[in-house]
């Protein structure tokens, strides 16, 4: 659904047993920018009890215009796309439906803003897949917020990335739950099926979705939040 906030916001539905006001997500979209598959994850998020938040980085242009410029803000860790996610932080934590404690969740390209987001203040988890990891990933994490990351075995774009990552954790002191799929490529949490000139690319890359590692990291990626999320006795 569309809201007044800036993006793509999935609400839960009020149980007797969360009624509400529930942790907030903000959400990072990948390369192929806030289509179907993006706001399906969103609404799975919801419907887990977290009131989701996507702005849209591309800000209604396609993604074949906006990819190199939104990557080279990533490579810079500076720009436009950072000052929206921080605004949508900031409208989340202050909407009436969200507890205040909000995290974020990328994929693709937006893990690689959720794993930079990581180290910023504000920001109580950060769940990461297949996100870019800069070589400085220590010093990024260096006072990091809690992290769930999850990589593909056979993801030949991200080589060693998920010891990358939890190397970085452990150094920095970081709460860490890093996995690694060993039969999963890249974007295996994500069902590609609206047509974009990108995908014959991805196709050749060696990406593609896989039932298995993307239901176990759901699980996690669930139990982690609800841990580091739902906590209400945590700065």
């Amino acid at each position: 659904m569309t809201t007044s906030l800036d993006g793509y916001l999935a609400v839960p539905v009020p149980t007797s047993d969360r009624p509400g006001p529930w942790p907030g997500v903000v959400l990072v979209h990948d390369a192929f920018g806030p289509g179907d598959d993006m706001h399906e994850q969103a609404d799975w998020l919801a419907a887990a009890g977290y009131v989701v938040l996507m702005p849209d980085l591309y800000r209604g242009r396609s993604a074949v215009r906006c990819l190199k410029g939104t990557f080279a803000q990533l490579s810079q860790r500076h720009g436009p796309a950072f000052d929206q996610l921080e605004a949508a932080r900031t409208a989340l934590a202050a909407d009436p439906r969200c507890t205040g404690r909000v995290g974020v969740i990328g994929y693709c390209m937006g893990g690689g803003f959720a794993l930079l987001l990581a180290g910023r203040p504000g920001w109580s988890a950060a769940g990461v897949n297949y996100g870019q990891v800069p070589d400085d990933v220590a010093d990024v994490l260096s006072g990091a917020c809690p992290v769930v990351a999850s990589f593909g075995g056979k993801d030949t774009s991200l080589p060693g990335a998920a010891a990358k990552v939890q190397a970085a954790a452990d150094a920095a002191g970081v709460t860490a739950d890093v996995h690694e799929y060993p039969q999963a490529r890249h974007g295996f949490l994500n069902r590609l099926a609206a047509a974009s000139p990108l995908v014959p690319l991805m196709k050749v890359a060696g990406v593609g979705y896989d039932h298995g590692a993307a239901a176990d990291a759901k699980r996690r990626i669930l139990a982690f939040f609800d841990t580091h999320l739902r906590a209400t006795d945590r700065d």
